[in-house]
């Protein structure tokens, strides 16, 4: 049997929080040392929606996230995606230089669409363990990409041509959408690292481009899902306009 046919069109609905906060404040600047501290901030937002303890917590709610920070200005703009509403209220009122702004997507996306994206990502690639270690079953080393044409590849090796399937080869969950990869505009952000959660780094890429969606239903799934590692510490969430 063959694939079946890719719809032509498929519908994106979500919740995005913006908020607007003082850098200099304790409540963000911890955040921003700590990515864990930050991961917590954020689903404090969702308290309730789901069991407590559940450790898949955030994937049920879709939540994602991702933030930005202007040091000379002292202002921290951080965006949330959730499947749920959010609460905010527990954020103590001098460390917002704004209310929250909150706001419903509502979007249908077809084959063919052209959309302006942003993300950052968590580019990494896994080091054969050798012969003897896959016998054992021990897995490869995960390690960072550091260069911009390193995050480029990872990129564009999730790209999807028309009529190629969602997965590609090594199982690489595709996005539904191409583009020219020599059009990118790729830029490495610092690493994000931890002093709750030893050992936790996180190195990132900031992605920006022009996107042709090839297969919607895919995309939408990117969109709501988010892309890559790490997508509890900031990473994955695919912005377009």
């Amino acid at each position: 049997m063959g694939r079946d046919p890719v719809s032509s069109t498929a519908h994106f609905v979500t919740s995005h929080s913006v908020l607007t906060l003082d850098a200099r404040h304790p409540y963000t600047a911890k955040a921003m040392i700590d990515a864990q501290h930050m991961h917590r901030n954020i689903m404090s937002g969702f308290y309730h929606w789901v069991p407590d303890g559940q450790p898949d917590a955030r994937a049920q709610m879709g939540v994602l996230s991702t933030w930005s920070v202007d040091l000379k200005a002292g202002v921290l703009i951080l965006v949330v995606q959730a499947r749920v509403p959010a609460d905010w209220s527990g954020i103590p009122a001098d460390a917002l230089k704004d209310k929250p702004h909150t706001l419903t997507v509502d979007r249908t996306l077809n084959t063919g669409d052209v959309v302006s994206f942003r993300t950052v990502v968590n580019p990494t690639k896994t080091i054969s363990p050798g012969k003897e270690a896959v016998e054992n079953k021990i897995r490869g080393k995960r390690i960072p990409h550091t260069a911009p044409h390193h995050a480029k590849d990872w990129f564009t090796r999730r790209l999807q041509h028309e009529g190629e399937p969602p997965t590609g080869p090594s199982g690489v969950s595709r996005i539904g959408a191409t583009t020219d990869s020599d059009t990118l505009n790729i830029q490495m952000l610092g690493s994000l690292k931890s002093t709750s959660r030893k050992g936790l780094v996180v190195a990132r890429a900031e992605i920006k481009g022009r996107l042709t969606v090839t297969d919607p239903h895919t995309f939408v799934n990117a969109l709501n899902d988010g892309i890559g590692r790490a997508r509890a510490y900031g990473c994955g969430l695919l912005l377009i306009r």
